[in-house]
């Protein structure tokens, strides 16, 4: 049988901190979704301010990036280059950059999904909170 990582509700809270840190400091009003690898919601937390619909956005961007093993944008670019089957895949994935996977040791044990801003900065801000978190590990 094969033992695998997974997050645990303190490593959780070290990616929000780290995301609503990064947020905070270039003044963006976001929210942060946080997922186990199966795309399970472990974490959410609309930052004041934060449109509303952007948990339901960063939610999706999470499971979507914990499901596909990869940053959520991946799938954004496929249907951009047109690639629009893409479009049909089962799961109720959401096409837009911001879910970040988090990965340890090769082995993705979860995600984060961020939305309130450009995606490219939301992407910025689920990146910021996941190398938090995998500096943590080396101490």
């Amino acid at each position: 049988m094969k033992s695998k990582k997974c997050l645990t509700l303190a490593d959780v809270k070290i990616i929000a901190s780290g995301c609503e840190n990064e947020a905070l400091r270039q003044n963006w009003a976001v929210t942060i979704a946080i997922v186990d690898d199966g795309g399970h919601l472990m974490w959410l937390q609309r930052m004041d301010g934060a449109p509303l619909t952007s948990m339901d956005i960063a939610t999706g961007k999470a499971h979507t990036s914990a499901m596909g093993r990869r940053a959520s944008k991946a799938y954004e670019d496929m249907v951009i280059s047109g690639r629009i089957a893409v479009l049909s895949m089962p799961g109720n994935l959401t096409f837009l950059e911001g879910g970040e996977p988090v990965v340890v040791d090769g082995e993705a044990v979860g995600a984060v999904g961020i939305s309130g801003v450009k995606s490219t900065e939301d992407a910025e801000i689920a990146r910021a909170g996941i190398s938090v978190f995998l500096e943590s590990l080396k101490q």
